[in-house]
């Protein structure tokens, strides 16, 4: 007999890769769409299962096949399986190819997932069983409301035309989303400020020239590149003494995407807003805002709007202070410099102290304050002792440890893959990092799965039990956007680049401490304003003398960060924190004002952001830059009347670790009361009931004052 050549999809086999792992290495595009289809034919015959099932509706029968959605040898859920590694190489490692599959993907996969939500019969057992179940334990009465309200949330009460305009709103809302980002990471690669004549550098370090011409070269070019990706952007904006190249690139920069163009995105976020008002309002809810406020800790917009009034009146008035000093200093430089130079006498309205200017003149100032900068503390931050530092506080903390294996494939030569063993040494996850900027990627940083972690029932015919379980261990991925290495120096970060990859890292944590029973329940899959905690406490041991020992070496000399060196970081900590502060607000109000609208929205949306934050506002608005347009948490990443979390898990955070600060910040009892009722905890308990459960109370604002140096104003309640 003739040998069959043809190959298979690899999404349709065993992986046979180290735990299961996704063979990057084998998957082409044509896998994907193939195997999305399949999945989807797998996942109805599995629905018509459930709902043809003669028995009575039980959590067994129905709650947990609706949830697991596994095939019937209990091996994988095919669509998820190829979903998790397109999406996350969508934002990672994406090209037009896959953008234009994404397009066409994008709504077939809302209407199966509308399908199964609005599927009348299948409906009708899980309300069933709502009504009348069995005796549950903690996780599986949250499985179980957690799977009724999604369905109710997702139209299953609406009438015949109900359910049909919902259709048509969440396929139209899945389509816009994907269109907003692609056009905003083509806004932002299409951008380059092309130097060549090295008198245009001045005041620039030579980490970001070098940077800048590994660029030029990457791309063809003589001289220096620079693009708006955060490690080139962030320090021209910073050292630049050119003010006009900097007025340049700070424009570019906040003017993505309201350009005449097929990159525009003002008219995508006019109809995104609308969509969520007209699906929130055909649920029976005012607002979009309070659709989304039936699960945050918040509880309500009213909270919401309380959280951003305190903070407003316990920051802005330290805020302005803050910014008036640096237009001090602006000024005084100006008048230094004189008016007969060309670079600041063309117009007299140049003069004025701008948003091009903060960076610049706040650095002068943290300089002549603290005699700290970001550049001093490059040489002590080089990414492969970050990593070792960052993985051995983990280690310190929680015991667990980190071995890179290179036999796991991976999507890009960028990535690194660990394997991740718990104190026992059993294994605990697999870690991906992905640390650098390049074409096919968006900007930012954030943590995603390529696997979730469940316990599994070994034999699907038979019942859950000691006997019959796996537990599954989780994938995770930090996809971060840190300065590159150069043909003269390694990877060497800011402190602020350390900050965040302690950021994604605590997320990722949340997600490889999971311990649940079921997947929908495990890891980050915790109400919006609780989501944050593990992220952001992880940010405070980067100040902390006994955690930069432990790496922080100076790249050539191997000499430690002095002790001077760390004290200057410590007392600078505050630096305009409060304008940082009132930063986040005024992106909080601005999600909010587009987000409680009660009535279709038509406003500019250009002026109307001028006013949703005015009353955060410290520094000059300029009439002709918008936020909106490039502000993916809330147009396409998740955050829709949600951005407030930050703050709200920032409180949470600051008392969190006030309780570390009490008992140790190395305590290995207090950080594995931590990891026992949050980090391993997920979303099977109210977020209030974890958090109590490992402080003993619940958390105040005061934490966050005092850290921040912030006084109360007199009369100023908590």
């Amino acid at each position: 007999m003739k040998a069959e050549n043809k190959r298979q999809n690899p999404f349709f086999l065993p992986y046979g890769t180290p735990h299961d792992t996704a063979p990057f290495d084998r998957i082409t595009l044509e896998d994907y769409e193939e195997a999305m289809m399949e999945g989807i034919r797998r996942d109805d015959e599995q629905i018509e299962k459930i709902i043809n099932n003669p028995e009575k509706p039980t959590f067994d029968n129905t709650i947990i096949n609706v949830d697991d959605e596994k095939d019937d040898n209990g091996y994988y859920d095919l669509l998820s399986r190829v979903s998790s590694v397109f999406f996350n190489l969508l934002s990672a490692e994406t090209s037009d190819e896959m953008d234009a599959l994404a397009q066409k993907m994008s709504p077939v996969l809302t209407k199966h997932a509308n399908d199964i939500r609005l599927n009348e019969r299948l409906f009708e057992r899980i309300k069933y069983v709502h009504r009348h179940h069995r005796k549950l334990t903690p996780e599986e009465k949250m499985l179980l409301d957690n799977c009724y309200d999604g369905f109710v949330r997702s139209g299953a009460l609406l009438d015949a035309a109900g359910k049909e305009r919902l259709r048509q709103l969440t396929e139209e809302a899945s389509i816009l989303g994907l269109q907003f980002s692609q056009n905003l990471l083509k806004e932002n690669k299409a951008f380059t400020l092309h130097l060549t004549d090295e008198a245009d550098l001045d005041g620039l370090p030579d980490s970001a020239r070098e940077a800048a011409a590994q660029t030029a070269k990457e791309q063809g070019k003589e001289g220096w590149v620079f693009t708006l990706d955060f490690p080139s952007y962030s320090p021209f904006m910073t050292y630049s003494t050119r003010r006009d190249l900097r007025q340049q690139m700070y424009m570019a920069k906040n003017t993505e995407c309201i350009h005449k163009n097929s990159e525009n995105n003002l008219q995508i976020c006019k109809r995104l807003i609308n969509l969520r008002r007209e699906l929130a309002q055909l649920l029976g809810h005012k607002t979009y805002a309070d659709y989304v406020m039936q699960h945050r800790m918040a509880g309500n917009v009213r909270n919401v709007n309380k959280l951003f009034n305190d903070l407003i009146a316990a920051y802005k008035p330290t805020a302005k202070k803050e910014v008036a000093e640096i237009e001090k200093m602006f000024q005084k430089d100006i008048k230094a410099r004189g008016n007969h130079n060309s670079q600041f006498s063309i117009l007299n309205s140049q003069l004025k102290f701008q948003p091009w200017d903060f960076s610049f003149y706040s650095h002068k100032l943290q300089l002549k304050k603290y005699n700290i900068d970001a550049e001093m503390l490059r040489p002590y931050f080089e990414l492969s002792k970050v990593i070792d530092g960052v993985f051995g506080l983990a280690n310190r903390l929680y015991g667990i440890t980190f071995k890179e294996n290179k036999d796991i494939p991976v999507y890009h030569p960028d990535v690194k893959a660990y394997e991740v063993f718990d104190k026992d040494g059993s294994f605990l996850a697999v870690f991906y990092a992905d640390f650098h900027p390049r074409k096919g990627k968006q900007a930012g940083a954030w943590m995603t799965e390529y696997q979730g972690q469940w316990i599994e029932r070994l034999d699907v015919k038979k019942p859950f039990g000691p006997d019959n379980m796996k537990n599954v261990r989780p994938h995770v991925s930090v996809v971060m956007n840190l300065t590159k290495p150069t043909a003269e120096k390694p990877a060497l970060l800011t402190l602020g680049e350390v900050e965040t990859f302690l950021h994604e890292f605590g997320h990722s944590l949340h997600g490889m401490f999971a311990n649940t029973r079921f997947e929908s329940l495990s890891g980050t899959n915790v109400w919006w304003d609780f989501v944050e905690l593990p992220s952001q406490f992880m940010e405070n041991f980067a100040i902390q003398k006994e955690f930069l020992r432990t790496f922080a070496f100076h790249y050539q000399t191997g000499e430690p960060l002095p002790d001077e060196l760390i004290d200057r970081i410590v007392r600078s900590r505050n630096f305009n924190v409060a304008y940082a502060c009132m930063r986040q607000v005024s992106f909080g109000l601005l999600d909010m004002a587009y987000y409680t609208q009660k009535h279709e929205f038509t406003d500019d949306i250009i002026r109307f952001e001028k006013r949703a934050w005015e009353k955060a506002m410290v520094m000059p608005q300029l009439p002709d830059t918008c936020m909106t347009v490039q502000f993916s948490h809330i147009m396409a990443g998740g955050y829709a009347a949600g951005y407030y979390s930050y703050k709200w898990a920032e409180v949470l955070e600051a008392d969190a670790f006030a309780v570390f600060q009490k008992e140790g910040i190395f305590n290995p009892a207090t950080a594995q009361r931590f990891r026992d009722c949050i980090l391993s905890k997920g979303g099977t308990e109210n977020p209030m009931t974890l958090y109590k459960r490992f402080k003993g109370g619940e958390p105040t604002i005061d934490a966050l004052l005092k850290r921040n140096g912030i006084k109360r104003s007199k009369g100023e309640k908590e």
